[in-house]
């Protein structure tokens, strides 16, 4: 089985294409994915920044296609614009860059804002949620567990999180960028997720005169606000709190825009020319694009917000390529268990092989010979003997190379060798050697 990596990001699509593959329920999408019979396990990763399917195939070569139409057919919320080709939208990795991509993207390598914090979360839950789907077996579980520790030590050991900025801080950053000053500013912040108490926290640090969360649910936002010296509001009150707000930030779940461009016109003209600056972090978007056109408000969205983070990549670079070597060194670590996956059927064909022919000769000339039942256990000993002693030395050479590059043309050099693969079907699968150690369990999310 090779690892498969299929989507799209914020380099290669932008928001209002992203926007119509986000994913509200990953569980009935992973389902239908492992129905296919080229699929083998799959995980899937919808953030507000990417959209991924990660993947086991025994054809890496043709799975594209698959994916490409499951992608069109099964995420797609709304038809594609004539202009936009999803096919040049998407990215395909394979073997170790679809590896190496995993543990970039749980370790925020690969994000907008490179060091995000967020992004292990939404990792980890994208992995429960392929748990609970019965979507992820044996190996995306090794390799989601090996992503969680790669994320660890690049936190540890790179300076990339000393300083982490998620994409709510980037905002809050143009945001004091555009005012200067934020003390004396009042910020709306429509959503309780994740994202929102990042802003929160970010506006915290700056200083930010006053704070009011608004929510579908009030009792959400109420938690919220209490935690950050804010008020709760609900959504019914963003008509009254938009007139008195010169910050917004949104960031919550629904089909289409909270904020439209008749209310935001609304309420400009109620605040009598005052500028209202608006940053929509929400995928789908919470603000009518159409807000742009108004004067005296200022809005940006995802795609904006890659030039403020593009600003912070060149004082990270350094740590970034410490970090890379760290997934390097995971990846060689990740290739050598599957590749030691991989050996178990070898080893398994190899010593069923051998037992099958010692089996055969051991019947046709005992019979021969007309031995008695305890001079035949002497020759089943014997012949049991030597075929183990034989094996032992190529069944250990495969066991201590399947950790190093070389160790996966060996085991195709058995395998011709040996003649394993015109061995016959219904073959015995009681005798199989134990290629793995007990650490090689997957283990649980932290």
């Amino acid at each position: 089985m090779k690892v498969v990596v299929f989507g799209m990001n914020h380099r290669t699509a932008p928001v209002e294409i992203r926007e119509r593959f986000a994913v509200p329920d990953a569980g009935s999408v992973l389902r239908k994915l492992s129905d296919r019979p080229e699929i083998g396990e799959a995980v899937l990763i919808s953030t507000c920044n990417r959209v991924e399917l990660v993947v086991t195939t025994a054809n890496p070569d043709a799975v594209q296609h698959v994916l490409l139409e499951f992608f069109a057919r099964e995420l797609a919320s709304e038809t594609l614009p004539a202009r936009a080709s999803l096919r040049e939208m998407t990215y395909l990795h394979h073997g170790r860059e679809a590896v190496e991509h995993v543990f970039r993207v749980a370790s925020a390598v690969d994000s907008m804002v490179v060091g995000e914090p967020q992004i292990l979360g939404q990792v980890k839950d994208a992995y429960r949620a392929a748990v609970e789907a019965a979507s992820c077996g044996a190996v995306l579980s090794r390799l989601f567990q090996r992503a969680f520790a790669t994320a660890k030590r690049v936190k540890s050991e790179t300076g990339i999180a000393e300083r982490p900025v998620s994409v709510a801080r980037v905002a809050v950053q143009l945001a004091k960028q555009i005012f200067e000053t934020l003390e004396s500013k009042s910020a709306l912040l429509v959503g309780a997720g994740d994202m929102i108490e990042a802003a929160l926290v970010a506006l915290d640090d700056h200083g930010l005169g006053s704070r009011r969360v608004v929510n579908r649910t009030p009792a959400h936002a109420e938690a919220l606000a209490r935690r950050f010296g804010g008020t709760a509001h609900g959504l019914d009150e963003l008509d009254l709190l938009l007139p008195e707000t010169d910050v917004v930030l949104a960031c919550v779940g629904g089909s289409g825009p909270i904020l439209t461009r008749e209310r935001v016109e609304a309420s400009l003209r109620r605040r009598q020319g005052r500028p209202l600056f608006l940053i929509d972090i929400g995928v789908p978007r919470n603000i009518d694009p159409g807000v742009h056109e108004i004067d005296s408000a200022y809005l940006y969205d995802l795609d904006d917000l890659q030039e403020v983070a593009d600003s912070n990549e060149e004082e990270r670079r350094r740590e970034v390529r410490r970090a890379e070597q760290i997934i390097v060194e995971e990846r060689e670590h990740f290739e050598g268990w599957l590749v030691a996956l991989q050996a178990v059927p070898t080893i398994r064909d190899l010593t069923q092989r051998a037992e099958t022919i010692r089996r055969g000769e051991v019947d046709r000339f005992a019979g021969r010979l007309g031995l008695d039942d305890p001079r035949r256990e002497l020759l089943e000993q014997m012949t049991r003997s030597i075929v183990n002693k034989l094996l032992h030395a190529p069944i250990s050479r495969l066991r201590d190379e399947t950790d190093r590059e070389v160790g996966l043309i060996r085991l195709e050099e058995a395998r011709v060798l040996f003649g394993l693969d015109a061995l016959p079907a219904g073959r015995d699968e009681s005798a199989v050697p134990q290629a793995l150690g007990d650490d090689d369990e997957p283990e649980t999310v932290d």
